[in-house]
Formats: C-alpha cells, sequence, structure tokens
C-alpha cells in the first residue's frame, strides 16, 4: 500500500485541533506576521504535513477562518438558539460573545474575524468572501430565531426581525473590540442588560 501521503505526519495529528492553533496564531500575529515556524511549532506537525494537508500558509488561513466561523464565534448562537425564553436567550448570546473574548484557549482576546480577518480582507485573497459569509449566516440565524418568537406570539408581529438581528450583531462586535483593548469581562458585562433591553425594545 503507497502511504507516501502521509509521509512526515505525525501519528497523532488533528485536523481540528491543529487547526484551532492555528487559529490562535494567526488571531495573535496576523496573516503576514503567522510565520511557518510559529505555525507549525503551534500546531505540532512539520512543514511538509502542513503543505500536505492544507497546500500552503493561504489555504491554512481560509480553512482557519471557516473553522473559526464554524466553532467559536458560532458560541453565541448556540446560546441564543438553545435557550427557550427569548430575552435569555439574548442575555446568553452576549455573556458567550464576552466569554470567549476574554477567555479563549489561544490566550488571545476580542474576535478573531474582527482583529485579524478583517484586516486582511483587502489583500488576502478568499477573506472577504469568508468574513462577508460568516456575517450574513449570524444576521439570517438571529432573524430566524426573532421570527421564531413572532410565531410563538413572545414578540409583536412588527418586530424587525432583519434589523434588530444586526443590531445584536454590531452590539456583540462593539463587544469583543472593547475585549480586545483589555476591557474585563466584569467590565463588559457590566452593559449587558441596557444591550437586551435596546435588542428587545
Amino acid at each position: 500500500m503507497n502511504d507516501t501521503k502521509k509521509v512526515g505526519r505525525p501519528k497523532a495529528f488533528d485536523r481540528d485541533e491543529a487547526l484551532a492553533k492555528a487559529v490562535g496564531v494567526f488571531w495573535k500575529q496576523g496573516y503576514e506576521g503567522a510565520s511557518m515556524k510559529f505555525l507549525t511549532g503551534a500546531m505540532g506537525i512539520n512543514s511538509p504535513s502542513l503543505y500536505a494537508e492544507f497546500g500552503d500558509k493561504h489555504g491554512l488561513y481560509l480553512e482557519a477562518i471557516d473553522s473559526y466561523a464554524s466553532n467559536d464565534a458560532c458560541a453565541p448562537l448556540v446560546a441564543l438558539e438553545s435557550e427557550p425564553d427569548i430575552r435569555k436567550a439574548v442575555y446568553a448570546f452576549f455573556l458567550a460573545a464576552i466569554d470567549y473574548s476574554t477567555r479563549h484557549d489561544s490566550g488571545a482576546t476580542g474576535c478573531f474575524l474582527a482583529s485579524c480577518v478583517a484586516t486582511s480582507a483587502g489583500h488576502v485573497e478568499g477573506t472577504a468572501e469568508l468574513l462577508r459569509d460568516a456575517i450574513e449566516t449570524t444576521d439570517q440565524r438571529i432573524a430566524a430565531r426573532f421570527a421564531h418568537e413572532i410565531d410563538k406570539g413572545s414578540l409583536p408581529p412588527d418586530f424587525p426581525c432583519a434589523d434588530r438581528a444586526k443590531l445584536l450583531f454590531d452590539l456583540r462586535q462593539g463587544m469583543v473590540f472593547r475585549a480586545r483593548a483589555g476591557f474585563l469581562d466584569t467590565e463588559l458585562s457590566k452593559d449587558v442588560e441596557k444591550y437586551v433591553s435596546a435588542v428587545l425594545a
């Protein structure tokens, strides 16, 4: 049997874990500052393994963005969609955003999409499209939750689902921007109640 494709890959290679580590490096160093040495060291693989699995640094970066958008950045959405009571659900959305922007496993603060990906969207091919997709998907999922609440009768029929979805997302981005600047979770959580009221007013 030909095992050529597996040459250089450690036996314990975990693709999802490696991508999570890559996110941390890109998040802290930026796309340009994330050297192959930093990446392979954090991911626990060597260069041949990285090239065999992801193509190159650019390919790895795009997959890291997709992985983050599908996992870490979805934590607030999962919280929003899991809690039956809409007010508690919006509250949980903000708390989840505060948690991942101040306690990420990588030690980075803020939001990978806002702190790193947005700054590379103008010059790293493919990133602008992924960023836009992530934002639009988030808007749609939030709006769908609000629409569900209209159907249940817990929100008024004229509740502006799309507009409030964007407001919720933008308020979250403000929080993670503050987290990036060093604001503590205790400081950020003080604003949650008024943000919830603004979204559901």
